[in-house]
């Protein structure tokens, strides 16, 4: 999928930089509870990273010394407030990586600001700038993404099964996983134990 940002006019149907929550009726268990941060929305299609599932089989030291950034031994000694969280992104592309972070780096022609706060790189230029401490203040690496086509997030959102807020960065880097969807529901004004699982089959 292209993430060639859209002119401003073209913007103000779209979705970029907002939240999706997946509704409790959610039919893909993939998504159930998911809070994905969308960083491509047009009439093509849409693209978006999971940003509360959290990658068991991985550690972020471990990728490094995967894909030979570091060694065995670096990433032993390599300092906490250099780690990253490693996410599940979503289910398309799960060998690729993608860096969302904070605006204070930058790579010419690789970096993808989505919004004034938050910006996308899928290159591993930023992983080795991470590992050297030269990396952004704010970063989450996912392995994937989630991927609609043409006109089908709209579909389903017209039929109940995502909701939608503006991204608040503090949410996606600073809240622990597992409060993020409650966190994220609040924001909207909506009481998590007031979400009934059959919403949209009336």
């Amino acid at each position: 999928m292209s993430l060639v940002r859209k002119s401003a006019e073209a913007d103000k149907d779209y979705l970029d930089g907002q939240l999706l929550l997946a509704m409790p009726g959610m039919q893909d268990e993939r998504f159930a509870r998911s809070v994905i941060y969308v960083c491509a929305h047009s009439e093509e299609g849409a693209m978006g990273i999971v940003v509360n599932k959290r990658a068991t089989e991985l550690n972020f030291p471990d990728l490094l010394v995967q894909l030979d950034i570091i060694n065995a031994e670096e990433a032993i000694r390599l300092p906490q407030r250099d780690r990253v969280l490693v996410l599940r992104g979503g289910p398309v592309e799960t060998g690729r990586g993608f860096v969302l972070h904070s605006p204070d780096f930058f790579i010419d022609n690789s970096t993808l600001p989505i919004d004034d706060e938050i910006c996308l790189t899928a290159t591993i230029d930023i992983l080795r700038a991470i590992a050297r401490g030269q990396g952004p203040h704010s970063a989450l690496l996912a392995l994937g993404y989630a991927g609609w086509g043409a006109g089908q997030l709209e579909s389903e959102i017209q039929a109940n099964g995502w909701l939608n807020c503006p991204a608040d960065p503090e949410l996606i880097f600073n809240v622990p996983l597992e409060a993020k969807y409650d966190r994220a529901l609040r924001m909207l004004g909506i009481d998590p134990g007031m979400l009934s699982g059959e919403a949209g089959h009336a």
